[in-house]
């Protein structure tokens, strides 16, 4: 499995996202400019001009023809995926950190960071169907969880929305009224933030990254714990293959506390685990930095991760990967 090496940001990965076909891999990083590539070869398709700093996620319509972006620029994007133009931009009083379509979407989440005496909050938004009629007002603002909120994605026919953030609880709101249905018991809770979500294809379940050095699988509706899997670092990125009961995480250290004569160059992995059994079974070496970002291709048969090195790798999977005995 020989990966392609993707090197067009100049500073380190924050988001992967593939649209739903799994032709296309949007990147987010740092340079505030996010870039779209051939999920196939990795060749590099065009840029998205128009944030002035880091852009910390992003996602795409499931026909590939809007991307949405959120930024620290206090601004989240929407851009005509084929054509690169930008078409509208909803303003905040804080970073955007996260942004999710709702299935159909017509809706998106967006999460806001605490700044200044601004607090954490979750924003839903109507997306109109055409771009000449799109508002800015918010259909629903939550507030209320403490410090930074990670991540905010739609649960179940959209009548929930799942957050994370740094008070390491995972919180399930009523998109309808904004109240909170359910939050994660303290004695099965993450020790530390959470910084990375995902849902499983079928939506039944969802896996989050910690700096606590694990992840754990939660049921969607009830809330259950179902899995917990540990690793030695700090967990920044996580996915789930929606082919085989196989989790990927990604992490290392923090960027802080990396020197550039780290003896392990080269050895930050994406760890892969076994969804049932909890135990690692492999892992892909490359990064010269922590991996801040994981995706894999909706087809289940590639994955990419992202560095704080600058680097997207895209892995093929070999055939033999696809007949393991675990």
């Amino acid at each position: 499995m020989r990966p392609i090496l993707m090197k067009g940001h100049e500073r380190p990965l924050t988001f992967l996202k593939y649209n739903k076909v799994g032709n296309l891999i949007f990147s987010c990083a740092k340079d505030g400019t996010p870039t779209v590539w051939h999920a196939d070869n990795g060749e590099r398709l065009g840029t998205y001009r128009g944030h002035n700093g880091a852009v910390w996620a992003c996602d795409v319509s499931r026909d590939s023809t809007r991307l949405i972006t959120g930024s620290a620029d206090q601004t989240a994007k929407l851009w005509n995926v084929l054509s690169g133009v930008e078409l509208y931009t909803f303003n905040f009083d804080a970073p955007a950190r996260s942004v999710d379509f709702s299935i159909g979407d017509k809706l998106v989440v967006i999460t806001t960071d605490p700044f200044m005496a601004v607090t954490a909050a979750i924003h839903v938004k109507h997306i109109a169907r055409d771009p000449g009629e799109q508002v800015g007002e918010s259909v629903l603002v939550i507030k209320g969880p403490q410090g930074r909120i990670n991540r905010a994605i739609w649960g179940p026919l959209n009548s929930t929305i799942i957050s994370v953030g740094e008070d390491a609880t995972v919180r399930i709101w009523d998109t309808e009224t904004g109240k909170l249905l359910k939050e994660s018991k303290k004695e099965n809770a993450h020790k530390k933030a959470i910084t990375s979500l995902c849902k499983s294809a079928d939506g039944s379940h969802f896996l989050t990254g910690s700096l606590d050095k694990s992840a754990k699988l939660w049921d969607t509706r009830s809330l259950t714990l179902i899995k917990t899997y540990v690793t030695e670092g700090p967990v920044n990125a996580v996915t789930m293959s929606p082919l085989l009961d196989h989790v990927v995480l990604g992490g290392g250290q923090d960027a802080s506390a990396v020197t550039t004569t780290d003896h392990r160059a080269g050895k930050f992995e994406a760890k892969f685990y076994d969804k049932i059994l909890q135990e690692e079974i492999g892992g892909v070496k490359g990064h010269f930095g922590p991996i801040n970002a994981l995706a894999f291709n909706p087809d289940g048969k590639s994955f990419s991760s992202g560095g704080e090195d600058g680097y997207v790798r895209l892995h093929h999977f070999d055939q033999d990967y696809f007949h393991t005995k675990t």
